[in-house]
């Protein structure tokens, strides 16, 4: 399909579909998905060893939380949609679409806390790692929507604004549902184009951005476990609220106007403020340095990790010998 830019005289083409061989179909947004996937295990990879993780048991955790993270994208979509469920079998096509990442996350999150409640692993530590991990995988995988042109905006006469026949077949044949939400939106034609907000270009420049703040962060402020989680949560939560504004394919609240990710977006973000501040005058109060990965609190401890002050503070005694053919004076007088 040919894509418009206002800012560009000539559409660029763009395929949804990335291979094809026989009836096997690979698309871009799986690609997509699927790079971006691997961008971000390799960078927490990267962060584990430096953070001397166990890479056995982070294993389990990206297996634990990678399962979570599909059921719960899957449970959050098939919730705020039952309208478009016909079938209990409908529940279970992910194929056709149908995932939602704040859904993806809490799942992600759920599945990763119960493998490190399993493997004894310090999950705040964890969440810390993931926090830069995500923002990668979100920066990447957003791309797939362009090349299925989906989660775009409203409306717009800004030099970036896009068009393509996808965007206006989708705004002509949604008008039902934008008039019964109080949503305006022109579809238009080839020749007068309604450019709408490229959304999914803001969510991913936004996310890349914070990804290089936060690993900023990471190197030259970070001070206690959970710190990068909350700055995630606050960055990402912040640049989805205004995002999902713009939206036209929002989830809503049953029949309200209230759309579900901006509502969780507010929260998430006035959430993650409130627990910045606290943990942060916390440690203000009393610096404590951030746990060891593989320390898990009431964990047992290897003896041979114990060492004790006592020990580390010994140094070896050498033991001189005195001479024996030094003369002591004496009292006697010289002869």
């Amino acid at each position: 399909m040919e894509v418009y830019f206002r800012m560009f005289s000539n559409p660029i083409t763009v395929n949804s579909t990335a291979l094809q061989i026989g009836g096997f179909t690979i698309q871009w947004y799986g690609v997509l998905i699927a790079f971006g996937f691997l961008l971000a295990v390799l960078f927490g990879g990267r962060m584990a060893y430096k953070w001397k993780m166990n890479l056995d048991k982070m294993v389990d955790v990206l297996i634990g939380g990678t399962v979570g993270g599909v059921v719960g994208a899957r449970l959050y979509y098939v919730l705020f949609n039952l309208g478009a469920m016909n079938s209990f079998a409908d529940i279970f096509r992910i194929w056709e679409g149908g995932l939602a990442i704040y859904g993806g996350i809490i799942g992600g999150l759920l599945g990763a806390f119960i493998v490190t409640r399993i493997n004894k692993l310090n999950f705040l530590n964890l969440m810390d790692l993931a926090a830069m991990s995500f923002l990668i995988g979100q920066g990447i995988g957003r791309w797939g929507n362009f090349t299925n042109q989906e989660a775009f905006g409203g409306n717009t006469n800004l030099p970036w604004g896009m068009w393509s026949q996808a965007t206006a077949n989708y705004i002509a044949v949604n008008q039902g549902m934008f008039a019964q939400h109080g949503i305006e939106a022109v579809a238009g034609t080839v020749i007068d184009r309604a450019y709408v907000h490229p959304t999914f270009l803001y969510e991913s420049l936004w996310v890349l951005l914070g990804f290089g703040l936060l690993y900023l962060f990471c190197r030259k402020w970070r001070s206690f476990s959970g710190q990068l989680i909350l700055l995630y949560g606050m960055w990402y939560g912040a640049g989805r609220f205004f995002i999902e504004g713009l939206r036209l394919d929002p989830l809503f609240i049953g029949g309200s106007n209230v759309r579900v990710s901006q509502l969780l977006s507010g929260l998430i973000v006035l959430g993650c403020a409130a627990a910045f501040i606290y943990f942060t005058l916390k440690f203000k109060k009393n610096p404590q340095p951030i746990e060891g990965i593989d320390f898990f609190p009431g964990a047992p401890v290897e003896e041979e990790e114990i060492v004790t002050e006592d020990a580390a503070q010994e140094e070896p005694v050498e033991e001189v010998a005195e001479e024996n053919d030094v003369e002591e004076p004496t009292d006697e007088p010289i002869a």
